[in-house]
């Protein structure tokens, strides 16, 4: 019996690349080319995302909070993230994204629409409201991992 396009989609991925296009037309990395991050999709209807640039500046201090505001505010310039349900629409697959946990405080409580092309064991998602290219490829299974 072939998978839904939710069932699809579950598991974790991992960034391949990340572009937008601006209002020229033009194709950039937010994050750089070399950017990386995992998208996560559970069986239980919740999401995570979390996208970064590779070589963002340490802080001086070890400690999550002990960083300067300067510090904080480049670190926080090169890393996107947010979570929360999410709902399939199997017809269009198509995703909405809640967001109840966002490093954009302005998207707390909104929801966020992606479409999603799935060839083999890389989807792509697009977002219309802000033109943005997003490739992730199914991450390896650790779940057999242990210590």
């Amino acid at each position: 019996m072939e998978k839904t396009f939710r069932e699809q989609v579950i598991g974790t991925w991992k960034l391949l690349e990340y572009t937008r296009i601006n209002t020229d037309g033009k194709r950039y990395y937010p994050l750089g080319k070399d950017a990386t991050g995992f998208l996560m999709y559970t069986q239980d209807g919740y999401m995570s995302a979390q996208l970064m640039a590779q070589e963002r500046p340490e802080y001086t201090l070890e400690g999550l909070h002990n960083g300067t505001l300067q510090e904080m505010a480049k670190a926080a310039h090169g890393y996107h993230a947010y979570s929360g349900q999410y709902e399939v629409d199997e017809e269009n697959q198509t995703l909405y994204h809640h967001m109840e946990v966002s490093m954009i405080p302005n998207r707390l409580g909104k929801m966020q629409d992606r479409k999603i092309v799935m060839d083999g064991t890389k989807i792509t998602i697009t977002s219309n409201a802000t033109s943005s290219y997003i490739v992730w490829e199914r991450a390896p299974d650790h779940s057999k991992n242990s210590l």
